[in-house]
């Protein structure tokens, strides 16, 4: 076992872990996700929002199995090697309102870190803006953190505390299993047509859910982490993991006739290059300041962390706000409010990151 814990600790632990994340991704593609998203933690607690009844955007509403996969993957490596730890009370309203932002900054831009990685991966050059703006966001979080900001430590919580998120997660999958309905023309809601009718196989989403969830738990698989890490300390282990979902998506794509390069016409995004910039400025920011991105937070969530659950609950709530309100971008580029959302959210998280600083 310790042997074990010290591989996955390694440079190799790393980019083993991006590598089955790049493989997997455009597999699940492959057998039915929507295009280049075969993975995008975003855009599945999207669908997840909508499922719910939480939105009403007739096109993106699915039970998406691989969201509760992390949760209980990561929940089973704590498990194993003995991190499951329950803990929260670090700052829990404002880590919701981040998420809610992170979402909206997502959505504008059409993914979330992963997803910009995979478009990218997949030929979608419209993600290299997106994926500069990140980078601008998460370098707006670190001088944050070189100026103090600190959200406070989390404390020992009660079990259930540590058992809210896996529990959540379990009452998704049922709900997936049994495909529920609550009553006439109500949730449980699933997609006829557009990117929510496009879904690989049940077992298949969830086990490789479960595997990315057991992996990313124990090498700390972190997007937002890797740059934060480049940016902040000169340190490359986490980018290694970066750099590996790249690679390895782009050799799947090849190997799967999946690699389509250009900005027009790629699957679930538009050409809007200052948004999707913005978009991702925003999102950057938001996870800078949250510690972690969206995939990082289902991750810790499983390992018993309560701030972590109250983030990605925020990122749900987002997706809802961004639906309802006109937020979300389409192909045909940014929701008829959601340049505004950008700037509105760039302005709560900066204020946030001036007031939580613990020095001048």
């Amino acid at each position: 076992m310790a042997k074990l814990s010290r591989f996955f600790a390694s440079r190799w632990g790393i980019i083993t872990a991006g590598a089955v994340v790049g493989i997997l991704a455009p597999i699940l593609q492959k057998l039915g996700n929507p295009g280049n998203m075969g993975i995008c933690v975003a855009c599945f607690e999207r669908d997840i929002a909508g499922a719910l009844g939480l939105h009403r955007a007739a096109v993106v509403q699915y039970l998406r199995p691989e969201i509760p996969g992390f949760i209980l993957g990561s929940l089973i490596a704590a498990l194993i090697f003995g991190e499951f730890r329950p803990r929260s009370g670090s700052a829990p309203i404002v880590r919701f309102f981040l998420g809610v932002f992170a979402m909206i900054g997502a959505l504008v831009f059409l993914g979330c870190p992963w997803r910009a990685l995979l478009r990218l991966a997949g030929g979608d050059w419209n993600a290299i803006p997106a994926l500069l703006g990140l980078a601008a966001g998460i370098a707006i979080g670190v001088w944050f953190l070189k100026q103090g900001y600190n959200l406070g430590r989390s404390h020992k919580a009660s079990a259930v505390t540590g058992w809210i998120m896996p529990a959540f997660a379990i009452v998704l999958l049922l709900f997936r299993i049994f495909r529920l309905r609550f009553s006439e023309g109500g949730p449980i809601f699933f997609s006829e047509s557009g990117p929510g009718s496009m879904y690989a196989p049940l077992l298949v989403s969830l086990a490789v859910g479960l595997a990315i969830g057991f992996l990313a738990q124990r090498t700390r698989l972190c997007t937002m982490g890797a740059i934060r890490d480049v940016i902040l300390m000169g340190d490359t282990h986490l980018f290694g993991g970066v750099a590996a979902i790249v690679v390895f998506a782009f050799l799947t794509n090849l190997l799967l006739g999946q690699f389509h390069p250009g900005f027009a016409g790629q699957p679930v995004a538009h050409t809007n290059h200052l948004w999707n910039f913005g978009g991702m400025v925003l999102a950057g920011l938001a996870f800078a300041l949250a510690g972690g991105c969206p995939g990082r937070q289902l991750f810790l969530a499983g390992e018993g962390d309560g701030d972590a659950g109250v983030f990605v609950l925020g990122m749900i709530s987002g997706a809802a706000f961004a639906h309802n309100f006109a937020l979300a971008s389409s192909p045909a580029g940014p929701g008829a409010f959601g340049p505004a959302a950008v700037i509105v959210g760039l302005a709560v998280c900066i204020v946030i990151g001036f007031a939580a600083r613990e020095k001048a």
